[in-house]
């Protein structure tokens, strides 16, 4: 079936089933690695977070969201849409929080869409934002894997098991791009505005992802790993690409399944790679908390009842085949 974009659809049936799919796949990876790791890893990961970690994550995490509200001010600007700074902090606040603690890990930013989209007057173009958004973001991501790759060739051996979920990641960041383009020409506009802010968010996506492997740093080393800091940030790197894959439950899972592999693959133990991964997943919980408490706060802002609106214009935000 294809509809009046002239974008293929798939049955209804198989659009139910996918939010399952992703849950159950999410669910089986975590399962497997209890079986295989035992909860070992696990206990150790939490006696290991500390109070100066817990502050520590707390002052990254501000910065991180920070930087990325700032983002999304930028690419929403260009694109016509009113958006204060202290608004996008908020608001992204309540969409990391949201992505910690349900299943998919993207539903907090199809909220963040959705809502911005109500308050704007234009959904579309709301969820566009935040889709242009976050794509940039893993788009310098992906550059600076590919940098450190460069630099450090012998890795990409090691690693390439752990590479196939990250090949997957940039298959559908390719692909929410693409189907954007096609969707209308007021989509094909808002790409070529985005592009022209390339320099601030890259900017700014930069900052944020430094933000993001210092925390993970932390987290290796009070998990006891002792591997140099140049052979842990690769890993690190592939760790945040794969965190976009829409399977996890409220993060969990690829992340951890990866890491394992992969630091097993380096010569650090699966162990140790499971442990760092859960320490960090720890962390990044803390430190989006705060957005439990943007969404519990009352400010009069629309809140979204249909987050099925997001899914109309962008499939990809919503993480389901269409």
């Amino acid at each position: 079936m294809i509809d009046t974009t002239g974008v293929p659809r798939v049955p209804a049936v198989t659009r139910r089933a996918w939010p399952w799919l992703r849950l159950l796949t999410g669910l089986g990876i975590l399962a497997g690695l209890l079986w295989w790791h035992s909860t070992a890893a696990f206990v150790d990961a939490l006696r290991a977070v500390t109070g100066p970690s817990v502050l520590a994550a707390l002052a990254i995490g501000l910065l991180t969201t920070v930087l990325s509200a700032a983002r999304w001010r930028v690419v929403a600007r260009r694109l016509g849409l009113r958006l204060p700074l202290g608004t996008a902090v908020a608001d992204y606040y309540r969409s990391q929080f949201l992505n910690a603690v349900l299943p998919a890990g993207i539903l907090g930013d199809v909220h963040r869409a959705v809502s911005h989209g109500h308050r704007s007057g234009d959904v579309a173009r709301g969820v566009r934002a935040v889709v242009l958004e976050r794509v940039a973001g893993q788009a310098v991501l992906v550059a600076a894997g590919l940098a450190v790759v460069l630099a450090r060739p012998s890795l990409l051996g090691a690693l390439t098991p752990a590479l196939i979920p990250a090949t997957v990641v940039l298959s559908l960041l390719a692909g929410a791009f693409v189907l954007i383009r096609r969707r209308t020409g007021a989509a094909r506009t808002d790409v070529r505005a985005a592009l022209d802010a390339w320099p601030s968010v890259a900017g700014l996506s930069a900052g944020a992802l430094a933000g993001h492997v210092t925390l993970f740093l932390i987290a290796a080393r009070i998990a006891g790993a002792t591997a140099p800091l140049i052979d842990l940030v690769p890993l690190v790197l592939l760790a945040l690409l794969v965190m976009a894959l829409p399977v996890n439950v409220g993060g969990w899972g690829p992340r951890e399944a990866v890491l394992s592999l992969a630091f097993g693959a380096a010569g650090l133990g699966s162990a140790e790679g499971l442990t760092v991964s859960v320490v960090y997943g720890v962390l990044t919980f803390i430190a989006a908390l705060p957005g439990a408490a943007a969404l519990l706060r009352k400010d009069g802002q629309a809140v979204p009842e249909r987050a099925d609106e997001a899914r109309e214009h962008v499939p990809a935000l919503a993480g389901r085949p269409e």
